[in-house]
């Protein structure tokens, strides 16, 4: 008798959330996999900002921020992992479905699509910039030419041609493991690079002292308009919300403690790269290090060799990084047009070219979209990192177990509320800067 009423609730389950495909889960991926998915996940184009960050606040003041914000994420991801217990979920939309009906699962998915698009976008901006000037100096070449391999929009054809959609049109994003592993290793061939700078190769260059101007480093400061943008820059630089219940879905053993410590392992990672590559950029050029790190330091030497690997390895992990922030925005899309549908082929492979040849037309067709990064990086990691999860733990988790007036649910109240003042910030200074007519990168993810 209980055995036929379990399976009258699983039907029931499957036919109110239309989550047959959620609600059995085969995971085969490992711990460690999971690990090098969700740090390649929070790892972004926003690395190469810190530097720029660390100026405008001072080394102990960035310390003491990046520390909140690595805890509030960590925190965040622990409300997601509570929320998709209770009711046996583990997909971001469906979530907002159990919470707020069929307008929040359209909200979730809206958002992750917009912000993951933003995402992409701005890591094949940087393969666009930055791949003929790889090539410009492998060739030694003084100035670029018109040759169509220095051209930045057929690189990034080529580039996700052969590289990123093979990996996308993996079944599964464990497998994205290997990929994921090599893209990290990039990025500590990159702080360590940033390392030898502040150390011994430029210590002593005439065009790092000429930069430097008797400049030195401040630990605390906040004379500057531009220290505000910190803030909205690491909330950005940890956004890896969107990815965590697919890997969750997808590993071996699940429990909710198994995922947390994944997690919270990938965030401390991220926290000490996100640290170590902000101060020793920091200390390469104290006040004079610009938005973007890689700009600086072409400022030395734009033929040096270990600029050039450098560059090098920054596109190689962004480029690595693109199939695992696809695979969200692929999921969301497949639960909007199709909820409760098996896994197809088709419908797998038709989704992923056209979102990648919209991406592709959108970084060739627009000259400079960053107002539109802005905009919807100032709504839409808010709303990943701390609206979405407070609303849906104070939404599902009953009130049975949990009464509003518990220190849990008015935590999370608190937590959302934060959400809601850090997009009000974001937006106030994009809007400054549109009226000051000046133009400051949020740092992007």
């Amino acid at each position: 008798m209980q055995s036929k009423m379990k399976k009258n609730v699983i039907a029931s389950l499957k036919l109110i959330f239309h989550t047959s495909d959620f609600l059995q889960f085969d995971g085969k991926t490992s711990f460690g996999m999971s690990v090098f998915n969700l740090s390649n996940a929070i790892m972004g184009s926003g690395i190469l900002g810190l530097s720029y960050a660390m100026s405008n606040t001072g080394i102990i003041l960035f310390l003491i921020l990046l520390i909140c914000i690595a805890c509030l994420s960590c925190y965040s991801i622990h409300l997601l992992l509570c929320s998709a217990g209770v009711v046996g979920i583990r997909a971001y939309e469906q979530l907002g479905l159990r919470a707020f009906g069929q307008p929040g699962k359209i909200l979730a998915a809206v958002i992750i699509t917009l912000h993951n698009i933003g995402a992409m976008s701005s890591y094949l901006f940087i393969v666009k910039s930055e791949l003929p000037l790889v090539i410009q100096a492998f060739l030694g070449l003084s100035s670029t030419s018109d040759d169509w391999f220095m051209n930045g929009n057929y690189l990034i054809i080529i580039v996700t041609s052969c590289i990123i959609l093979p990996l996308a049109l993996m079944k599964h994003m464990g497998y994205l493991g290997y990929t994921s592993g090599f893209s990290l290793s990039c990025m500590v061939f990159f702080l360590s690079a940033v390392k030898l700078f502040v150390d011994t190769l430029y210590y002593t260059s005439e065009s790092r002292v000429h930069l430097l101007c008797g400049k030195q480093p401040s630990e605390f400061t906040l004379s500057d308009l531009q220290a505000v943008y910190t803030i909205p820059i690491l909330a950005f630089a940890f956004v890896c919300h969107p990815e965590v219940l697919p890997i969750y879905t997808e590993l071996s053993n699940p429990t909710k403690r198994r995922m947390q410590n994944i997690g919270n392992i990938s965030i401390l990672g991220m926290f000490v790269m996100y640290f170590f590559t902000a101060i020793f950029g920091y200390l390469t050029f104290y006040e004079n290090t610009e938005a973007e790190l890689l700009h600086t330091y072409s400022k030395v030497d734009p033929l040096d060799t270990l600029i050039l690997c450098v560059r090098l390895a920054v596109l190689v992990a962004v480029t690595l990084t693109v199939p695992v922030v696809l695979f969200p925005i692929r999921r969301a899309l497949l639960q909007l047009l199709f909820p409760g549908k098996h896994f197809h082929w088709l419908r797998h492979i038709s989704i992923t070219l056209c979102l990648l040849f919209a991406v592709n037309l959108l970084v060739i067709l627009v000259p400079n979209i960053r107002d539109i990064f802005g905009i919807t990086g100032a709504t839409t990691a808010p709303s990943l990192i701390f609206i979405l999860p407070g609303l849906f733990y104070i939404r599902i988790i009953p009130t049975s177990q949990e009464p509003m007036h518990s220190r849990p649910k008015i935590q999370a109240a608190c937590f959302t509320a934060l959400g809601f003042i850090f997009m009000t910030m974001s937006l106030t200074f994009i809007g400054l800067d549109w009226l000051s007519g000046e133009k400051h990168s949020l740092g992007g993810h």
